[in-house]
């Protein structure tokens, strides 16, 4: 009668042949410390990203360099508020200096200029939305005020209705912007070379 092997005795002998390859944990290394190069950098833009490249062994550049380029590229967003402006600039920065091609500062001053644009916009949409559902707001506000016998002020992001037109109309705002966004990233992926 055969022995019954154990399950730890099953796996072992299945991994028995795979060893550890020094080369690709190093370079998984690296590009962990590219990530978390990339992510001190967003903290504190005045870090200077080259001479970081240039202290890595020249065999590890390339995987520090792909570290940093995937934090940056999932940085590019739309921004929610004004603060996300200077985040956006040091991405941008980042970006170019990862990237290393004069034909990426364009789609960095074209990010900038998006951002702008975008975060002047969303204060103009909301003023727009909100002067154009005013007077159906004081028709429901009258229409309760009138029913509970006293007056009532409705906050319009309380109204389903608004909320509705309000998100339809910024959705779609965001809608022509994100496009853009998603152009500068499709663009800096095209130009970057880990090398």
């Amino acid at each position: 009668m055969g022995r019954i092997k154990s399950a730890l005795e099953i796996a072992m002998e299945r991994t028995e042949s795979v060893k550890g390859d020094k080369t690709s944990i190093d370079l998984y290394g690296a590009k962990q410390l590219g990530k978390k190069l990339a992510n001190e950098y967003l903290n504190d833009p005045r870090k200077n990203l080259e001479d970081e490249f240039k202290k890595a062994p020249k065999e590890q550049r390339a995987s520090l360099k792909q570290g940093a380029f995937d934090v940056f590229v999932s940085q590019l967003a739309l921004p929610l508020s004004k603060d996300d402006e200077a985040r956006l600039e040091a991405v941008g920065r980042g970006l170019q200096t990862v990237i290393n091609d004069a034909r990426f500062t364009a789609a960095v001053k074209q990010l900038r200029e998006t951002v702008s644009r975008y975060l002047g916009e969303i204060t103009r949409y909301e003023e727009a939305i909100m002067r154009q559902y005013e007077p159906k707001l004081r028709a429901k506000e009258e229409e309760i005020s009138r029913r509970m016998g006293r007056q009532v002020k409705l906050d319009p992001f309380q109204d389903p209705e608004f909320a509705a037109f309000y998100n339809q109309n910024m959705n779609a705002l965001k809608g022509n912007y994100q496009t853009l966004i998603d152009d500068i990233a499709a663009e800096a992926r095209r130009l970057f070379k880990a090398e």
